[in-house]
């Protein structure tokens, strides 16, 4: 149909403040001129600004079917729908995009629809050719069923909220797709992602089990649990859903992917690499969703080549993931092993009742593989209930520019170049040069908060390591930890007993 179906005709009155129609005008003369990346910046904006104007939505739409976003074409396109349920292009539109999505009961009822009411039409030819279609396909296609699309549409709209963590919205949602559709599974699973996500575990929890009660052996549903027990720490229920997913053995694609990505989530790469290659070796065109996954669980098990493919097909589908590799804060093996790149390690740490272990657990944060994922969990960080240094040090992991900072802020970064200077001096974060770092947050959190002003970074760094040395009674000299961070021993003595300034009484 090439691009006819994209619209030419422009209206000569355009309103002299920006708004949709402003906009949708903007997007038609960019599609005129074939410049299809503007037309589609132009579109958005006037759908944000016009979010009811069935036209705008039929235009981005077609876009997106341009584009292959064949989802969210169609969510588009049946909001049109349901706004201007008689417009003839609209209804060939859905016929275009039910063809698209697979809909072939629903393609033919919108192609029928449409030649009745435009025998002679713009899509007339192109709607006897979607029925040709169908008539060839439908020997082998005997159980067709029309499509609910509006049951679709609203699960793919609270998935986007919950997926810009609208929760709320999410909630009331899907609250409503459940009265309406009471043995909606996927609702259910759903809503109770979202209450889990606001901290309504127990309501969560209620939800997944009322599934397993009426529906047996929902994947989605044990998927869930997996994860609610992985967040809530219960390693006993986590390990007996583990030990009960690595028996299922899913056939269709979307189970497969729920559940490879519940392992990557959790942790369990190995399982997860096997279930999301074995998708991809067979063909599997997923959703970037699906390549974060499995590049993620491929670099984690040791398949770096496979990871860099599957996340140069993510970078194709999504530009913005540029940049946030899992091997983007270091290359090799070494750093797999370190414990900036040990999920489960940072979450326990941004999870400590104590502050120093959570500003600990965000300067890990700054340099793990895992800082996109952390981000953006509702629920790990908690920001509103911050203190002023924390807000800081999320900041630091974030990579702010403190360029120009207040004195607070450069007291902060001198704080920071402690631990730049333990992990430099030391190449990678291994269990002990961990525990060196856990003592310098717990003791620079105390100075910070008394103003010290750090002044020596590598004196500090070399005075807390040997600090921590001489605790453990390990065999240690003064000369060869200086000699390390290239200090005199008068000098690391010096900071050494400055130091001791901070460490609490009870430690004494």
């Amino acid at each position: 149909m090439e691009n006819k179906r994209l619209k030419t005709k422009v209206t000569n009155v355009v309103s002299f403040v920006p708004n949709g129609d402003y906009y949708y005008n903007k997007a038609l003369k960019a599609i005129e001129r074939d410049e299809m990346d503007k037309a589609y910046k132009f579109i958005k904006r006037a759908a944000d600004l016009s979010p009811d104007d069935a036209h705008v939505l039929l235009q981005y739409g077609i876009l997106e079917m341009e584009l292959q976003n064949f989802e969210h074409a169609y969510e588009l396109i049946h909001t049109a729908y349901s706004l201007e349920p008689n417009e003839s292009e609209i209804i060939f539109m859905m016929a275009e995009v039910s063809g698209c999505m697979g809909h072939i009961a629903d393609a033919q009822k919108y192609a029928a629809q449409y030649l009745d009411m435009e025998p002679n039409g713009t899509y007339t030819e192109d709607a006897s050719e979607i029925l040709e279609f169908v008539d060839y396909v439908g020997e082998d296609m005997d159980d067709m069923e029309e499509f609910d699309g509006a049951k679709h549409v609203a699960q793919e709209k609270a998935r986007r909220h919950m997926e810009q963590g609208d929760f709320k919205t999410a909630i009331e949602m899907l609250e409503q797709i459940i009265e309406e559709y009471p043995d909606l599974w996927n609702a259910y699973n759903n809503l109770a992602l979202a209450y889990f996500y606001v901290g309504e575990a127990e309501q969560a929890r209620a939800l997944l089990y009322r599934v397993l009660r009426e529906n047996q052996g929902n994947l989605h549903a044990l998927c869930n649990l997996a994860v609610f027990a992985y967040y809530e720490k219960s390693s006993e229920e986590l390990n007996e859903l583990v030990g009960l997913l690595k028996k299922i053995q899913p056939f269709d694609w979307e189970n497969r992917y729920k559940l490879g990505a519940t392992f990557a989530l959790i942790g369990q790469y190995e399982d997860a690499y096997k279930w999301l290659r074995s998708m991809s070796k067979k063909g599997y065109d997923g959703e970037p969703g699906f390549y974060f996954w499995l590049a993620q669980s491929a670099y984690f098990s040791g398949h770096e080549t496979i990871a860099k493919e599957a996340w140069k097909m993510l970078i194709q589908l999504d530009p913005s993931k540029e940049g946030m590799e899992p091997w983007a804060n270091g290359e090799g093996s070494i750093l797999r092993n370190s414990a900036e790149n040990h999920r489960d390690f940072i979450i326990r740490q941004l999870t400590d009742e104590h502050q120093s272990s959570r500003l600990f657990g965000m300067f890990l944060l700054k340099r793990s593989a895992h800082k996109q994922e952390i981000v953006a969990h509702p629920s790990i960080l908690n920001v509103s209930n911050f203190t002023a240094i924390e807000k800081l040090c999320l900041a630091y992991a974030l990579d702010y520019d403190f360029s120009n900072g207040s004195k607070e802020e450069k007291q902060f970064l001198r704080f920071m170049e402690v631990a730049e200077q333990i992990t430099e001096v030391n190449d990678s974060i291994s269990l002990e040069v961990a525990q060196v770092l856990s003592t310098w947050f717990a003791l620079g959190e105390i100075a910070f908060e008394q103003g010290y002003s750090f002044k020596n970074s590598a004196a500090l760094a070399a005075a807390v390591e040997y600090s921590f040395h001489v605790a453990l009674e390990n065999k240690v000299t003064k000369k060869a930890v200086a000699g390390k961070y290239n200090i005199s021993t008068a000098t690391l003595s010096k900071y050494n007993d400055e130091l001791y300034e901070f460490v609490p009484s009870d430690f004494e």
